[in-house]
């Protein structure tokens, strides 16, 4: 009984964490004069992969330096072969030029960066100092930018009541995403357990889906409101936040090693993600249910072949 209902209060948690933290977003957008993706990329982004930045920095300081590594890569598989693919098959995603030649590119761009840093099969504080460097110069770049856009004629006038009220509604929004994804996984691992689902099956589905749902919910939510801006910010932003951020401070804080073997093939899926992604973005600007339908099934093959190797 006690698993159902933190299924059922997970749920709630996570639809209500999602509407506030959309519809808050949104307006804190226009109370401070920047744009929806801007919010996107870094507020919504940031706070969407808090349960990342828990679940990284406590496995490396118990010395699960794998788990600490494969929870940041297969998040950010998730969140384009899962989360994405999903929201463009409940409606399509339209975007802008200059999201596909930027945004996305530098998202890339992190990825090659781990690429390079990981291949000894460790990342120390010089790799996570120069991961957080790089992310004070995205975004330096995309607030002086950000700057520099026109936004509504006719703004909605600025009071710093309503600043702080939607700010705060944003905080409470990330609030319940992360603590209903936690209450949903811990009712889905009791009922898990007592089917007899095995632990080792239980953290390669339940566990690392769970990180991701805050993603997934908001951005469905988003979906629904088609506000598009938050959807490819809070996604491709998450990505880059859980590279430059999560990784950064993860391994300043406490430097951590992992095994070698497995590496190449996982950060491999993922650059493929991102290059798929982005090509994707690139035609005609915009994302098609087909092309939703191509993420999903190629997340669905990933994790059959994961678990095929596991096996």
């Amino acid at each position: 009984m006690r698993d159902w209902l933190f299924l059922a209060l997970g749920i709630i948690m996570l639809y209500g964490g999602g509407e506030i933290l959309v519809r808050s977003a949104v307006n804190l957008a226009l109370q401070l004069r920047l744009s929806p993706i801007f919010i996107g990329l870094t507020v919504v982004a940031f706070g969407t992969s808090a349960p990342e930045l828990a679940a990284t920095l406590v496995a490396s300081f118990k010395g699960a330096g794998a788990v600490a590594f494969g929870n940041v890569v297969g998040s950010n598989i998730a969140n384009l072969g899962l989360v994405l693919g999903l929201v463009t098959l409940l409606r399509p995603v339209k975007t802008t030029s200059q999201f596909v030649t930027q945004e996305t590119p530098f998202m890339i761009f992190t990825g090659l960066l781990l690429f390079f840093f990981a291949h000894d099969g460790a990342l120390g504080r010089l790799e996570g100092l120069i991961f957080l460097v790089f992310l004070l110069v995205f975004l330096f770049l995309l607030w002086r930018r950000d700057s520099e856009v026109e936004l509504l004629e006719d703004p909605p006038p600025r009071t710093i009541q309503k600043v702080f009220l939607y700010l705060l509604g944003t905080c409470l929004g990330i609030a319940l995403l992360s603590w209903g994804a936690d209450v949903l996984i811990e009712g889905a691992i009791g009922l898990a357990r007592r089917l007899g689902i095995s632990e080792r099956v239980i953290g390669l589905t339940l566990v690392a889906v769970g990180t991701s749902l805050p993603e997934l919910v908001s951005t469905l939510i988003a979906a629904y409101r088609q506000a598009h801006e938050i959807i490819l910010g809070n996604l491709i932003g998450s990505n880059i936040m859980n590279v430059l951020a999560i990784l950064g401070v993860t391994s300043l804080v406490h430097p951590f090693g992992f095994e070698r073997q497995g590496v190449f093939l996982d950060l491999s899926v993922m650059m493929f993600f991102f290059l798929l992604t982005w090509m994707m973005l690139s035609h005609k600007r915009r994302l098609t249910r087909s092309k939703g339908a191509i993420l999903c099934v190629c997340y669905a093959f990933y994790i059959f072949l994961l678990y095929y190797r596991k096996f």
